[in-house]
């Protein structure tokens, strides 16, 4: 049973939430108001899932994820929020996001997501993802990385394969990204997969090409 924390500063919220995931399997352990509370919470209870809100009094939830990473740093953050802007989206995977879902997803599919995530993938709502996609069109590379490439992966394994391009170990990058190893190791073997290629040697020689 995967523990997550649920951080939203609607105590209504809060509870709908806590009872979904509790009926899909998983273990509320904690819950927080705002960013500081939240930060406070992870780093007490070291959740496996910090499900966050973006905008709460106080510390806001974009504030906070980067410390939240810090102060567990072996529990994934997935943001839930009723919009957001294309910067919210791109600043929040720079902090480090697994995830960024859409209130407005079923409770199903917020819980599958969530189940995703705990087994190492991505998590993003269609649209969001579909935004994400234009606007790595738009720019033609993602973080150094050539549009063909950058289209087949989630934005945590560009980031995986830009530090396997700087011949970071897998110690390293989880230490980068404030993740596990564990964890590390499931985004590569993923990469590897979406890139059709059987080692990291053969992905970093794929990226030389597309980027010639």
């Amino acid at each position: 049973m995967e523990s997550i924390l649920i951080a939203d500063d609607h105590p209504l919220t809060r509870e709908a939430l806590a009872s979904l995931l509790g009926q899909h399997g998983f273990d509320v352990v904690g819950q927080a108001s705002d960013g500081a509370e939240a930060i406070a919470e992870a780093g007490r209870l070291r959740p496996r899932l910090v499900l966050l809100d973006l905008t709460m009094p106080g510390m806001d939830g974009l504030t906070a994820l980067p410390q939240i990473r810090e102060a567990s740093p072996d529990s994934e953050v997935v943001v839930l929020t009723a919009s957001g802007t294309d910067e919210n989206l791109l600043e929040a995977i720079r902090a480090g996001a697994a995830g960024y879902l859409l209130k407005s997803e079923p409770p199903e599919r917020i819980a599958l997501f969530l189940r995703g995530v705990a087994d190492g993938e991505a998590a993003l709502s269609g649209s969001i993802a579909r935004r994400l996609l234009n606007r790595v069109r738009e720019g033609g590379r993602m973080g150094g990385i050539p549009d063909e490439v950058a289209q087949k992966l989630s934005a945590r394994e560009v980031e995986v394969l830009l530090l396997l391009d700087e011949h970071l170990g897998t110690d390293e990058i989880a230490a980068r990204l404030y993740i596990s190893e564990h964890t590390v190791r499931s985004h590569v073997k993923s990469l590897l997969r979406k890139l059709g290629v059987s080692s990291r040697r053969e992905a970093l020689e794929r990226l030389a090409t597309a980027r010639n």
